[in-house]
């Protein structure tokens, strides 16, 4: 069954604050899945609360993207323009290694390669976006995210398979299905 996900691009002086995710050490976009009873506005706040432990005010919706090739049935995500306006930063937590902000030009490595479009997009000032992207999920023998790290815990897997899978481009894969 596809899943439903926010993701928010929280932007200060130009920069854009990214996360270093715990689970496989690659730089991304803070996110997460839409809670039973919530909507996506209030699960993109609780996440980049989460995730960050900044308050954010939610700007604009930039878009939607889809990557219906991801694992099980696929996968969308609602993605937020954000500016901070309160809290304090953390750099690590349950999730996250580290986080900071960054120039667009200057994104750290090894980061999850469908995010910069998503970056880009937002900083171009991007609205109303329905955007598919290719991504075949390019893990054989897992499912889901936690299949992912269960083998990566049993050793089935390493965190550098990860980080290379994460990190593959394809280029002009993605597809635009609306722009208002």
């Amino acid at each position: 069954m596809p899943t439903l996900g926010v993701q928010i691009a929280i932007v200060a002086d130009g920069e854009v604050l990214l996360i270093k995710r715990r689970d496989f050490q690659v730089w991304a976009l803070p996110g997460g899945g839409v809670d039973d009873g919530e909507s996506a506005a209030e699960a993109a706040v609780r996440e980049a609360r989460e995730e960050t432990g900044l308050e954010i005010e939610l700007q604009h919706l930039v878009g939607v993207y889809s990557h219906p090739d991801w694992c099980r049935g696929g996968d969308h995500d609602l993605l937020f323009r954000a500016r901070p306006v309160g809290g304090e930063l953390a750099r690590e937590g349950d999730e996250t290694l580290d986080a900071g902000f960054f120039p667009p030009e200057n994104l750290p490595e090894p980061f999850i390669h469908l995010d910069r479009r998503r970056i880009a997009d937002t900083l171009s000032g991007t609205r109303g976006l329905a955007c598919r992207q290719l991504a075949p999920w390019p893990f054989a023998g897992a499912e889901d995210l936690g299949d992912l790290r269960r083998q990566l815990a049993a050793g089935a897997m390493t965190l550098e398979d990860i980080k290379t899978l994460f990190a593959a481009t394809e280029a002009d894969a993605d597809r635009i299905e609306t722009n208002d």
